[in-house]
């Protein structure tokens, strides 16, 4: 059996991973795999630590490559260890090795990159709703997608723009491979 292709959708808070993701799923008839952080925040009640973020880390991958054994064609990945490294570089000027490894061995097809045009949603769990802590963070994932060597998109505009912008670039991905 032909292992599904991964897509990534990689930015900032509160610009439409998870939402892109979920229509992207929809679209396909495909899995997609949960931002994971987001479950285990919620379940601690108290400020994450240094070492929250490498469990939080194999939680992600490890419900990621599960989730992978269900999916046929695509996998649609609301959010990776990019943004484990990002927060923890951010809020501690460190990064566990385990993560940064990872990072480096783990493939996608494709990232999308959600810009930060979508108007902010007040959530307990995000903490820069500032349109210019939005954008520093956004250009840290753009580095990281630049770097990662897999094709990247950005996508922008509301939320029926950056489905068909999307799905045109996973079909497009599908016919390159």
């Amino acid at each position: 059996m032909q292992k599904p292709k991964r897509i990534l959708i990689l930015g900032p808070e509160s610009t439409g991973k998870s939402t892109l993701a979920e229509d992207l799923a929809h679209h396909f008839g495909e899995p997609w795999v949960p931002e994971f952080a987001r479950e285990y925040l919620e379940k601690i009640d108290r400020p994450y630590r240094f070492e929250d973020l490498a469990e939080i880390g194999e939680g992600q991958v490890k419900l990621e490559d599960q989730l992978a054994e269900k999916a046929q064609k695509f996998l649609f990945c609301d959010t990776d260890l990019r943004v484990i490294h990002i927060w923890s570089e951010h809020r501690f000027g460190k990064t566990d090795p385990w993560v940064l490894e990872e990072i480096q061995q783990r493939k996608y097809e494709l990232i999308l990159l959600t810009d930060t045009d979508l108007p902010w949603e007040p959530d307990p769990l995000r903490e820069y709703p500032e349109l210019e802590m939005r954008q520093y963070f956004f250009e840290k994932y753009r580095k990281l997608a630049e770097q990662s060597g897999f094709p990247y998109l950005i996508v922008s505009g509301d939320r029926e723009k950056r489905l068909k912008d999307a799905v045109t670039a996973v079909d497009n991905s599908a016919i390159q491979s």
